[in-house]
């Protein structure tokens, strides 16, 4: 909102273009004076004032208070709408060019949550696309424009960031992120459905590297729990788009608005088939771990498939991993070396969990074949890959296996070394990030 002698002079410019006295402006909810004091800007007028004068004035608050035509911030909210279509349905970078221009328009406009709109989507693209350090930016810009917005409001940038930490191997932060966040909105009574299984979603992940099976299960089963509160066909949110089209046609930006934030809830939510992706993902976990590999294997197909869908081929890459592991324990060897071989591809700084468990699958499948120097080949290099990642669940495992290796080769003093480092990695049971907060990780220069 413009300051009030500025409000003031554009009150007072409308009023003579459209031939009222000011007294004729203020009745009957006001006096002369009062409109002569505004139009000096000797006052500053209360929104309820203002949304009267711009009633008597034909134009709309916003105009009145800010100088900006109404139906220049309704079409950027429409084109932000048509991004997120885009982005929900197709293809991440191309929906990323999209989302560039339009945050340059609101910039321009001064639309703050219109900016903070463009960043987040642009946030989400740069994830999908594993561009780490960029999504990390564009989360904390758009976290840093809503500070003054209730915590809801602020959890899909929080979220944002902790999946960066996390497929960037950071996975103490991101579980802390992603924990502080779930507490604050139970304990502040801000329990938003939408918001809680983005951040449930968002757990299980660290949950499982970090070793926290039930932590994880229990995440999956309270997302799974809140998503039909969440769901919407894709359908309406496209009717809304062209009810908003029709509306801002006829001059009706008001309802053109109301549609249009209608329309963005639903593709907010359509959003989230890549968080119930990984409920599926989780509940494969589950199976397999408890030897069910038949239904392990559906709901990994499932997870992959929804994400493959939404072309978000690093997350996609991280399933596989699993789904190569019970292909593996299936005895198809072929298709989990080749489905792991693949893996090997991922840039190791976007995914240096699921690039180890890659090798250490790779290394799995050589001992099946009776190629144990290839074998430990694949576990040290997957050793190196966790070391700096925290997972002490997999890095403990790990070093199992290699020790099992050496012990059977003969290399008892070897073998010896890495099950202490093994020990050494063990977590307890269910552990997470309990205890003073970790500290931010370092930024790459």
């Amino acid at each position: 909102m413009d300051e009030p002698a500025e409000i003031g002079r554009r009150v007072q410019r409308l009023r003579k273009e459209r031939g009222l006295t000011q007294r004729q402006l203020a009745q009957p909810s006001y006096t002369p004076a009062y409109v002569s004091t505004l139009e000096s800007g000797k006052v500053r007028p209360s929104e309820a004032a203002l949304r009267f004068f711009a009633q008597r004035l034909e134009t709309s608050f916003e105009e009145l208070t800010t100088g900006r035509p109404a139906h220049l911030a309704t079409e950027l909210r429409l084109a932000l709408t048509d991004a997120q279509h885009e982005l929900a349905t197709g293809a991440a970078d191309e929906a990323a060019v999209r989302y560039r221009r339009l945050l340059t328009d609101a910039e321009h406009l001064a639309l703050v949550p219109e900016q903070a709109e463009a960043l987040l989507g642009l946030g989400d693209c740069a994830l999908e696309t594993g561009e780490l350090d960029t999504a990390r930016r564009h989360f904390e810009a758009a976290e840093q424009l809503l500070a003054d917005q209730p915590l809801p409001r602020r959890a899909r940038a929080i979220r944002g960031r902790a999946l960066a930490h996390l497929i960037a191997g950071e996975l103490r932060y991101a579980c802390y992120l992603l924990e502080s966040t779930i507490d604050e909105l139970t304990a502040g009574n801000l329990a938003d459905p939408e918001a809680l299984v983005m951040l449930y979603a968002a757990a299980i992940g660290p949950y499982i590297d970090m070793g926290a099976h039930g932590r994880a299960s229990h995440a999956a089963d309270l997302a799974l729990a809140l998503a039909p509160q969440v769901r919407d066909p894709a359908l309406v949110a496209g009717m809304h788009r062209q009810v908003a089209r029709t509306f801002l046609a006829e001059g009706r930006s008001a309802d053109a608005d109301t549609s249009l934030a209608k329309a963005q809830a639903v593709y907010r939510q359509l959003r989230m088939r890549t968080d119930l992706a990984h409920c599926h993902w989780m509940r494969g976990y589950i199976h397999a771990q408890n030897g069910d590999l038949a239904p392990a294997e559906a709901e990994l197909r499932t997870a992959r498939d929804m994400l493959t869908a939404k072309r978000a081929s690093l997350y996609a890459a991280q399933v596989e991993v699993e789904l190569a592991d019970v292909l593996r324990r299936l005895g198809r060897l072929e298709e989990a070396a080749g489905l792991a071989t693949a893996l090997l591809e991922l840039d190791d700084r976007h995914g240096a969990v699921h690039a180890a468990g890659a090798h250490r699958l790779l290394g799995l499948v050589a001992e099946d074949r009776g190629d144990t120097e290839s074998a430990e080949e694949q576990y040290v290099q997957a050793l190196a890959l966790l070391e700096r990642s925290g997972a002490s669940g997999d890095l403990a495992d790990l070093c199992r296996l290699l020790g099992d290796l050496l012990r059977r080769n003969g290399r008892t003093e070897a073998a010896l070394d890495a099950y202490r480092t093994g020990l050494g990695h063990r977590a307890a049971p269910g552990t997470t990030t309990l205890g003073p907060p970790p500290a931010p990780p370092l930024r790459h220069l």
